[in-house]
């Protein structure tokens, strides 16, 4: 019997938790960012040949691996980046 279409996209959004490379999932950003960011990250994914989405995933993780290479994993500041309680 064939799926409905409400129950087609629900299999592909309960698919999205375990999907990508590495099988960890992906999650769903819905926001509005002002036009001088759209732009500026449609100029920077043009300027790298690469989609919106991939320019923001590389700015994101730079900017995260910046920031923990930093920190020692054994320090009070590693644990609140990490929401780690103590």
């Amino acid at each position: 019997m064939a799926q409905t279409t409400a129950q087609r996209q629900a299999a592909y959004r309960a698919r999205r938790a375990t999907a990508g490379k590495d099988g960890n999932g992906e999650r769903r950003l819905d926001m509005w960012v002002s036009t001088e960011a759209d732009l500026a990250l449609a100029r920077l994914a043009h300027r790298y040949t690469v989609t919106k989405r991939q320019m923001l995933e590389r700015l994101i993780a730079r900017a995260d691996d910046a920031i923990v290479r930093r920190l020692n994993p054994d320090s009070e500041q590693w644990d609140l980046y990490f929401n780690v309680p103590r």
